[in-house]
């Protein structure tokens, strides 16, 4: 990209390669995202092959209708 470039070297030498550290973050945030975003089993369904199950949760607020407040 830089090539015979000493400004560039130099600036690599005092504060490192952010570009290739960006890009290696960009990548493994992307990864990261593929993975969250593959389909899983409908809610309340059993867990996909390979994908852990979720615990249960330990209490569960019910809606209520607009206006009434729990008692």
């Amino acid at each position: 990209m830089f090539q015979d470039s000493p400004i560039y070297d130099r600036l690599i030498a005092e504060r490192g390669d952010i570009p290739t550290q960006v890009r290696r973050e960009a990548e493994r945030v992307s990864r990261e995202m593929e993975f969250v975003m593959q389909p899983g089993p409908p809610l309340g369904g059993p867990p996909a092959p390979g994908r852990p199950a979720s615990p249960a949760p330990a209490w569960q607020r019910s809606a209520l209708p607009p206006g009434q407040l729990p008692g």
